[in-house]
């Protein structure tokens, strides 16, 4: 027993080396948890601030909460049409504009539309990111690649309370910052290799030889 468990350490901190070691390795993970932490703080913060919106609370809190679970399902039925990197930028930025957009806005109805529509986006940004990054990286280190993007995304969740508190007297502070970070977090997918359609590796040796043949063909283009 004591065996296994120092066996399952030792791949674990293995793993880890190896994603910081590797330069290709860690661009990927550093780009999918850049955009992990802007999709934490806006995926739970924005439900929180609802009291800071002028709409009824508890109606919002419902409709919030359908827009979540829709997210899913339509995610299902899409994501096998979706380019990985411009869904995640694309949809980054919707979300980020219609956040800011609700501050500004005065009818308390458009401004609730604005705010479901961020929050169904970044019900899809989250979704699309947990499976981009599992594209990403070969066996050896996906688990580790996704444990670490989800604990970013955890962290970014960490700073929503302090947002939703000082939007209270200013709401660009929550809403606003919510809408700033997400788009500008979400632009780092932009230097992550596209994964749609292409054939996922086993192993990082596998994964070196096709970068570098999809370097070859850059280079030669």
């Amino acid at each position: 027993m004591e065996g296994t468990y120092k066996s399952q350490e030792h791949h674990l901190y293995s793993a880890l080396k190896i994603l910081i070691k590797k330069s290709w390795a860690f661009k990927r993970l550093l780009a999918t948890m850049v955009v992990g932490f802007g999709v934490g703080m806006s995926y739970y913060g924005m439900p929180l601030g609802l009291g800071n919106l002028s709409y009824n609370l508890y109606l919002s809190v419902a409709l919030n909460a359908l827009s979540n679970s829709l997210s899913s399902p339509i995610l299902f039925f899409l994501i096998g049409k979706m380019k990985r990197k411009r869904s995640l930028v694309g949809w980054a930025l919707l979300s980020g504009t219609c956040s800011v957009a609700s501050v500004f806005v005065r009818l308390k109805e458009m401004q609730m539309v604005l705010e479901l529509l961020s929050f169904f986006s970044i019900g899809i940004i989250y979704g699309v990111l947990m499976i981009y990054t599992l594209e990403l990286f070969p066996t050896c280190v996906r688990n580790s690649a996704v444990s670490i993007t989800r604990e970013t995304v955890l962290f970014g969740g960490l700073l929503a309370p302090l947002l939703v508190a000082l939007g209270k007297k200013n709401g660009f502070l929550s809403y606003g910052v919510f809408g700033v970070t997400i788009s500008v977090c979400g632009l780092f997918a932009a230097w992550m290799p596209e994964t749609k359609g292409r054939v996922l590796f086993d192993t990082m040796e596998e994964e070196e030889r096709n970068d570098q043949e999809v370097n070859n063909s850059v280079n030669c283009a």
